[in-house]
């Protein structure tokens, strides 16, 4: 069930569930605004919780509105494309090989079918793009797991909206996002390095921030460069 409390000028959606503690997001492009909650907690004590969250939660809407996206693809000859944070030009070339996506210089080079449509080849390339974040994710995982001295059991690799990753402490599993190949490595190092640490401690309280600067020192100005990057351009349906 889904209610809604308001705040001034916020509407909050609220939905009441079977978990332990109490979870705030603000998700883009508007900042629509979700507390998922247990289902024993009453409506006021999650409007005092909201309350005490304002001030987050509108600069998490400010920044959400001033970040900048991405053009929307098309997936033609000479359009821009980036792999860990640098940019190519697709280059399309068409035969009876099967599909493939190579980097040469500065150029992504695509091996298609003739009269292969607009949608195949944007399924080729971010099939491609998975695959390239699955290979890079395993060896940052194998190298932190000793470090943090926690064990990754899955990984996930899938298209996200409105988050970059995230973690089933109790399954010890994290799930990535598809576009994280598209930024440069160290944002992808500090991600996974974030979600592992969540294994140690879920919340984002004082602890997990002491961890995150034990493992990783300069985490908030990895995490700072990705937040600034552009995001890409959807069409966002709720």
């Amino acid at each position: 069930m889904v209610a809604q409390i308001k705040l001034g000028d916020i509407s909050v959606d609220v939905v009441l569930k079977d978990i332990k503690n109490i979870h705030l997001s603000v998700y883009p492009p508007t900042g629509r605004v979700r507390i998922s909650a247990p289902k024993r907690m009453s409506m006021d004590t999650i409007r005092v919780f909201a309350i005490s969250k304002l001030g987050w939660i509108k600069k998490q809407q400010a920044k959400l509105q001033a970040q900048e996206r991405e053009t929307p693809r098309d997936f033609l000859d000479r359009e821009s494309h980036y792999v860990w944070g640098k940019r190519y030009l697709l280059n399309m070339i068409e035969g009876d090989q099967a599909p493939s996506v190579t980097l040469k210089g500065k150029k992504m080079m695509l091996e298609i079918r003739p009269q292969t449509s607009g949608d195949k080849r944007q399924e080729i390339i971010e099939n491609w793009y998975r695959e390239q974040l699955k290979a890079e994710a395993k060896t940052l995982i194998a190298k932190w797991e000793p470090r943090i001295n926690v064990t990754v059991d899955r990984f996930y690799v899938r298209r996200m909206k409105t988050k970059w990753g995230s973690c089933n402490p109790e399954r010890q599993s994290i799930r990535l996002n598809t576009d994280l190949a598209r930024k440069p490595r160290e944002c992808l190092e500090y991600l996974i390095v974030h979600e592992m640490v969540h294994i140690l401690e879920p919340t984002h309280n004082a602890r997990f921030v002491a961890l995150m600067d034990q493992f990783m020192p300069n985490w908030q100005h990895r995490r700072d460069q990705l937040n600034q990057l552009p995001v890409r351009h959807e069409k966002w349906l709720y």
